[in-house]
Formats: structure tokens, C-alpha cells, sequence
């Protein structure tokens, strides 16, 4: 009598397999979800980013912060519900002054970012009229999982 070979897996090992594809779905799915988030929140600092020239230009022409009227920051897209610009004050050029503006996220991006904002502070050296801009200044209210490296709150 020839005894036959055993073929596939038994109940046990796929079991187990099963066991461990759960694991790892269970781990890398909230990873993936908050990897999506993050993508998606760089588009508010790209929204920002475009007010940086508009901004710096008027101050070395005018010696002065535009007025919120002159930079008409109204950017909208699928990630970026809104966004604001305040300077501190439109008075002549002056050390300290500060350009903020301040993006808010869509209900596009997740549940626990809608709403959220995220702030580039602009500060004025009125020496040379140049700004130096800070991301995730006053006013920012997002988890720092989701900011870049150069955004995150200390």
C-alpha cells in the first residue's frame, strides 16, 4: 500500500496566516490614513506659499505692508476651505512687523483636519524691506502629525 503525500496547508497554517494579514492590515491602514492627511495638508502651505512674492514685492515697492483690500488673499481649492491674510500693521516698514497668513482645511482632507488652520508668519527686517517666513506660526491649530518638519509647533 502507497501512502499518498500530503498536499496544501492545513486548517492551522492558514489560519495563522490569516491571523497575521490582520495584523499588519490593522497597523498599516491608520499609518496610510494619516500619510494621505499629511499629503494633503502640504497643499494648504503651497496655497500660502503663493502670497509670499505678492507680499514681499509690495513691501519693497511700498516700504509698507499691503493691506489686506491690495493682496485680496481669496485662494480656494479642494483641500483649502479658505484663506486670510492680516498684517500688523500697514504703517511704514518697521522691525517686527508681521504679514500672517492663515490657510483653513476643507472637509476634503479627514474629519479630524476640517476646520484646522495653518499659519506662515512673515517678519519684517525693515533694514533691507525683506521678509522672513515662519510655517506653523500663531494661529496654527493643527496636529503636528499631520505638518511638515519645517511647520511642526515646538
Amino acid at each position: 500500500m502507497k501512502r499518498s503525500i500530503q498536499k496544501g496547508f492545513t486548517l492551522i497554517e492558514l489560519m495563522i496566516v490569516v491571523a497575521i494579514i490582520g495584523i499588519l492590515a490593522a497597523v498599516a491602514l491608520p499609518a496610510y490614513s494619516d500619510y494621505m492627511k499629511k499629503s494633503k495638508v502640504t497643499e494648504l502651505v503651497l496655497a500660502l506659499s503663493s502670497f509670499k512674492n505678492p507680499i514681499q514685492e509690495a513691501l519693497t515697492t511700498n516700504a509698507k505692508l499691503p493691506t489686506t483690500a491690495e493682496l485680496n488673499a481669496a485662494a480656494t481649492s479642494q483641500y483649502v476651505a479658505s484663506v486670510a491674510y492680516t498684517p500688523s500693521s500697514t504703517a511704514a516698514a518697521a522691525d517686527g512687523q508681521t504679514a500672517t497668513l492663515l490657510a483653513t482645511a476643507s472637509d476634503k482632507i479627514g474629519t479630524d483636519v476640517t476646520g484646522k488652520k495653518l499659519a506662515l508668519v512673515g517678519t519684517v527686517n525693515a533694514t533691507n524691506l525683506t521678509l522672513t517666513w515662519q510655517c506653523g506660526g500663531t494661529g496654527t491649530d493643527m496636529d503636528n502629525k499631520y505638518l511638515s518638519a519645517a511647520c511642526k509647533k515646538s
